[in-house]
């Protein structure tokens, strides 16, 4: 049965959320997340499952928010994925530091709307 684009959009928030508490719990900092291998695997596994959820949210809904990053979110998740060796940390740091929350809070708005 296929997700709808309210069911996807709560799966990314829950799953950002958690990954943020996970990353609280365990003291990983943007240095430990450069440095730490263990570390880097615990935070891509939920980024591409967020980067998933977002390729699979229906081409309309998308459209109806062209502000929003999804093909950013969706080529994170492919890069994640497909060139793990070929990653950039530094990127990932920023994502994780800079760009998610305040992705993850518009995707909040969006549901109240909804």
């Amino acid at each position: 049965m296929k997700k709808s684009n309210k069911e996807r959009l709560k799966k990314i928030i829950t799953t950002w959320e958690d990954l943020q508490k996970q990353m609280k719990i365990h003291e990983i900092t943007a240095e430990v997340l450069l440095e730490d291998e263990y570390s880097q695997w615990a935070v891509t596994t939920p980024l591409y499952n967020i980067g998933e959820q977002v390729y699979q949210l229906s081409p309309e809904f998308k459209q109806s928010y062209p502000e929003q990053p999804w093909n950013m979110v969706a080529g994170l998740r492919h890069r994640l994925v497909h060139d793990y060796d070929g990653i950039n940390w530094s990127i990932i740091v920023e994502v994780v530091y800079e760009d998610m929350n305040p992705f993850v809070q518009s995707l909040k708005e969006i549901l109240d709307n909804m």
